[in-house]
């Protein structure tokens, strides 16, 4: 992965309404972390680092961080999280992991499929992505950004796992080798669909009719109304007095 420059300051506005105001003034708050170094609050221009992603395959970055006033020139540091807002989407925080240049990290980086699969050209099956990510080791110059998998000779019923993946030379894929990325599955038959749709339509009326019983229960439950000002309350019920013998 081939770094790009970045620059950075500072923050100086720490509190939590300050942050509103640095973005407001076109700056992200972000923070950078390593094992050698104590974190350190930092502010980026918004259009840079927007600018840096937009134009990256994925958020995976690697950069050479300028923090103004700093003692070292630059500091290698890979994009390690961007906070989004929920609604408008816009970049809220970023958080750099700093790295060396000899330092082995671990990063998940996303799967691309490549190619047209067979059991779906042919066979009509459906390409499934079981995993967006997987988890990768490598030196930062030799992380990847994206692993593409190439699914052109899957049949319908198979799946290429995580022990099938070639990795670029100096990448190690991690974890399970036996769990599925991408597979081919059947397509659904009529019948399938069938009892699909009648599943579903058979939860929605099963949530209805909780609802018709809450709401039930919620009007049994509900106190009798009280007596008007003025008016005697109902009085008990007297017991007929018993006969003796």
């Amino acid at each position: 992965m081939k770094s790009v420059a970045l620059n950075a300051f500072p923050r100086v506005m720490a509190r939590r309404g300050g942050a509103k105001k640095l973005r407001d003034s076109g700056r992200i708050p972000a923070v950078i972390y390593g094992r050698q170094q104590q974190a350190q609050n930092l502010e980026v221009n918004s259009k840079d680092i927007e600018n840096l992603i937009h134009h990256s395959v994925s958020e995976n970055l690697l950069v050479d961080l300028a923090v103004k006033d700093d003692s070292r020139p630059k500091r290698l540091a890979l994009v390690q999280e961007v906070q989004h807002h929920p609604l408008n989407g816009k970049m809220l925080h970023v958080d750099f992991h700093e790295v060396a240049e000899n330092e082995r990290v671990t990063i998940m980086v996303p799967v691309e499929a490549t190619g047209e699969a067979v059991g779906v050209k042919t066979g009509g099956g459906v390409l499934e992505h079981v995993l967006f990510k997987i988890k990768v080791r490598a030196l930062p110059k030799d992380l990847p950004e994206v692993i593409a998998v190439d699914v052109s000779n899957l049949e319908i019923g198979q799946a290429i796992h995580i022990g099938d993946i070639k990795a670029p030379e100096g990448v190690e894929v991690l974890g399970d080798k036996h769990i599925s990325v991408i597979a081919v599955a059947a397509p659904l038959t009529e019948a399938q669909e069938a009892a699909a749709a009648a599943e579903a339509g058979a939860g929605t009326a099963e949530v209805e009719m909780i609802k018709e019983k809450k709401e039930e229960g919620a009007e049994a439950g509900k106190a009798a109304p009280a007596a008007k000002a003025g008016e005697k309350a109902p009085a008990a019920e007297k017991k007929a007095p018993e006969k003796k013998k």
